[in-house]
């Protein structure tokens, strides 16, 4: 079921902090993990907490602090 959710100020503030690139330099032929990378993390620990699978949010025009989404007991 699709249900509409309100995060907070501070989880908003974690998942623009998780879409930020971030300098660094490469030292072992590894680098950092992307933006896209860190932002899908933190919404993936958002749906944790808030109980909503992170990858069938759809955002709402009317606040971004607020989106739909498919709860974790929907069924497929």
């Amino acid at each position: 079921m699709r249900k509409q959710f309100t995060m907070t100020e501070k989880q908003h503030e974690k998942i623009l902090e998780a879409c930020k690139p971030v300098p660094y330099m490469v030292f072992g032929g590894r680098g950092p993990r992307s933006p896209q990378e860190r932002a899908n993390a933190a919404w993936e620990s958002l749906g944790d907490e808030l109980g909503f699978k992170y990858m069938t949010v759809k955002p709402l025009e009317n606040n971004p602090r607020t989106f739909t989404a498919e709860t974790k007991d929907t069924p497929k």
